[in-house]
């Protein structure tokens, strides 16, 4: 039987490794069967593995420049991970995978996503993040079931409206892109509770932002923000704020934001960041009274 060329060099190079979440690959203690009557499918079935119930296959870190074609035949993969590859498309047979419901594709070299992704109804977790992504198909607005979805380090300057039906999504991260505004889709995605923004080129956030009441985490460091809006002050979920290093010079009355229990300077805690703005209002002394006599001393004002 003819194998691929991506096949022949996963037969050679597939051996026991950790997967993405610690489970190990099964592989038959004794010599590798040479049973030529298996398919080239199901050389590749024999390394899955199960990861807390779910049918799990890792690809990752195997210099794969394409999936193998004998991949789309696993109907049974709920979790797929073709992290750290150097593939560059994935075809239209990714559709084939309707069970998937994990599905990680970071730090390859994909300029796009294919239409067909938006077949994967069941996906909870799509990793896309460090690529080449321009643009992310509207068909992914299909896959309402998404629960996280990570689309940073690539070149966004945009979404589709179709995401507006992602309902379900609580973890949104679009750092290191190049938005120049919050596309419209993020303000309906109403079950967010961790939005990453850093390091785009974000002028300011509209009033609209008022709609994530469920957010508890908000990232825009390192943007171009001059000024926050008043509606900011309705997110009062919120335990981390960062604003750091943005051209903002004003900030609106805050205090009815009781999570943001501290002024934080490392970038794990929970609190208010806002180092290295231009702050014309609190001066250096107000700010080491800490955040309650920082929101008394805007609110006087």
């Amino acid at each position: 039987m003819v194998q691929s060329p991506s096949t022949r060099f996963l037969s050679e190079n597939l051996s026991p490794r950790r997967t993405m979440g610690g489970a190990v690959c099964r592989e038959e203690a004794k010599e590798p069967d040479r049973d030529d009557s298996r398919t080239p499918a199901d050389r590749i079935r024999r390394f899955t593995s199960k990861q807390s119930g779910y049918n799990m296959l890792s690809l990752a870190r195997r210099g794969l420049k394409e999936a193998p074609d004998e991949l789309w035949e696993l109907l049974e993969l709920e979790k797929l991970n073709l992290s750290l590859n150097a593939l560059k498309v994935l075809p239209p047979q990714l559709a084939q995978l309707s069970s998937l419901v994990v599905l990680n594709l970071w730090g390859n070299q994909l300029s796009s996503l294919p239409a067909e992704i938006g077949q994967l109804r069941r996906l909870r977790v799509l990793f896309a993040y460090r690529n080449r992504l321009t643009e992310v198909p509207e068909e992914l607005g299909a896959c309402t079931q998404l629960e996280v979805l990570s689309l940073a380090n690539n070149q966004l300057s945009s979404l589709p409206a179709s995401l507006s039906n992602l309902t379900r999504l609580r973890k949104l991260n679009l750092s290191n892109n190049i938005l120049v505004y919050i596309p419209g889709c993020v303000y309906n995605m109403k079950a967010l509770v961790f939005l990453h923004l850093a390091c785009n080129r974000l002028q300011n956030l509209a009033e609209n932002i008022q709609s994530l009441v469920e957010l508890k985490i908000l990232i825009v460091e390192g943007n171009c923000l001059h000024s926050l809006p008043k509606a900011l002050c309705c997110l009062t979920k919120l335990e981390l704020l960062n604003l750091d290093f943005n051209n903002i010079k004003d900030v609106p009355q805050m205090h009815h934001l009781t999570r943001l229990e501290k002024l934080a300077c490392h970038p794990l805690d929970k609190g208010l960041h806002i180092v290295h703005n231009p702050l014309l209002k609190p001066v250096k002394e107000v700010l080491d009274g800490g955040l309650s006599a920082l929101f008394t001393y805007l609110k006087a004002g």
